[in-house]
């Protein structure tokens, strides 16, 4: 790798692991989320098609910094044993926009996506309608990849999980996960989509592009988080299941333009009900109806890495950072 500019630091995913825990992600994100973060105004991703798939690019600004996300998502790697999301951040100054460091962008994001579905889990549990709920008893995460495990393990670093069910189509990868868990201390086990019926929360980590959950699949009033489907043209949820929760999304915005799930349940059938967005979720703004589901959909938005990497440079400026480079 050529070296970066003098006074540039780079981080890598060890530094990240050193510097910020899951638990720690999940308040940068709320943090921002209660700055007065305006959501709605974040920059528009960027998609530039490839052949092995597509180019990302997903700026931000925040008071103090602005940064950008250079990633590339390839569908096929997944075959080949390979990372499906690779990626760089970039971090600059915001009133000179210098650099100021290189983030490794992959496990930045498999550390904010599931801080980003926590806050929004713990936030849905606590505006039960039966009464605020601080614990999951069951979990049940539909994938085995690296998102399907950093899910559970975030998850567990904030709210008190009695067991996590892993389903996959893959018996191998859903073992390897299950044992990476148990590993980290938690009791997880493989299972079947049947198991979904008896899971307080569930969460879709696929890359499926047609549905894999809906209404009869879940308990009433359950907790979904769909995380793995980007793009008008993927959907990891069934349209019944849609349109009969209370649907909290990142940001309107982004999700009229790139939540598959949320145009799959519209095409067709009449309008759907203005979804609540995570700052109004986090205000204590999102009122749940009883006996109906919650559904979070996230497609990813730029401000959410750039909260957590600022998190990151802070916890280095306070301690031990990464060697600049020269």
């Amino acid at each position: 790798m050529t070296a970066a500019p003098v006074g540039v630091r780079v981080v890598s995913a060890a530094d990240i692991e050193r510097a910020m825990t899951p638990a720690a992600a999940v308040e940068a994100v709320v943090t921002a989320l209660r700055s007065g973060l305006d959501v709605e105004a974040d920059h528009e991703r960027v998609f530039a098609p490839l052949t092995a798939g597509d180019f990302l690019l997903m700026p931000s600004e925040s008071p103090d910094a602005a940064g950008i996300k250079v990633a590339t998502i390839a569908p096929g790697n997944t075959r080949l044993g390979l990372p499906k999301i690779s990626a760089w951040y970039l971090l600059f100054d915001r009133e000179t926009l210098q650099p100021t460091a290189i983030v490794d962008g992959t496990r930045l994001t498999t550390l904010r996506t599931p801080a980003v579905t926590a806050v929004a889990v713990r936030g849905l549990l606590a505006a039960d309608p039966r009464g605020a709920r601080q614990r999951i008893d069951r979990l049940a995460v539909l994938g085995s990849g690296p998102q399907a495990i950093e899910h559970v393990a975030t998850l567990a670093a904030v709210l008190p999980i009695g067991e996590a069910v892993l389903i996959g189509r893959t018996p191998e990868r859903v073992e390897r996960a299950v044992q990476i868990l148990r590993d980290r201390g938690i009791d997880a086990r493989a299972g079947a989509l049947a198991d979904a019926r008896d899971a307080d929360v569930v969460v879709t980590a696929t890359s499926s592009s047609t549905p894999v959950l809906d209404v009869d699949d879940i308990a009433p009033g359950a907790v979904v988080a769909a995380v793995g489907a980007h793009g008008l043209d993927h959907r990891e949820l069934g349209a019944d299941l849609v349109r009969a929760a209370d649907v909290v999304v990142e940001a309107r915005a982004s999700a009229v333009r790139e939540s598959g799930d949320l145009a799959g349940a519209a095409a067709g059938g009449p309008p759907l009900a203005e979804p609540a967005n995570l700052v109004e979720l986090v205000t204590g703004g999102v009122v749940r109806r009883p006996g109906a589901p919650a559904v979070y959909t996230g497609v990813g938005m730029a401000w959410e890495d750039l909260a957590v990497v600022q998190g990151i440079m802070e916890v280095m400026r306070r301690g031990s950072a990464p060697e600049e480079t020269t």
